[in-house]
């Protein structure tokens, strides 16, 4: 599945990625609000949000996103790496599938 990680710590990229791709999924990280989040977004099987590390304007436009798309969002406020596993599972078990 692929996800979309909004949020979390710059020099973790490289260990949120690696740990996705242990359990099989492919990760997108944004730390940093870019231009048009709606489209760098795209359709992925679903949407991890670390809101302690985020601006407000980015969690707005990543729910605003997910609703209108319909692709399940998990919301956290921590951005450890066991908050991202326990997130991942949470998605995984609503039965998301890559290409929603």
């Amino acid at each position: 599945m692929s996800i979309v990680l909004i949020g979390g710590h710059d020099r973790m990229h490289e260990l949120y990625r690696s740990m996705c791709r242990t359990l099989g999924h492919s990760l997108k990280v944004y730390t940093h609000m870019p231009a048009r989040l709606e489209k760098c977004i795209g359709c992925p099987g679903g949407i991890v949000i670390f809101t302690s590390t985020v601006s407000h304007s980015m969690v707005t436009v990543a729910v605003k996103t997910a609703k209108k798309k319909n692709i399940p969002f998990v919301k956290s406020h921590s951005s450890s790496m066991d908050a991202l596993e326990v997130a991942i599972i949470a998605l995984a078990r609503e039965g998301c599938t890559q290409g929603r």
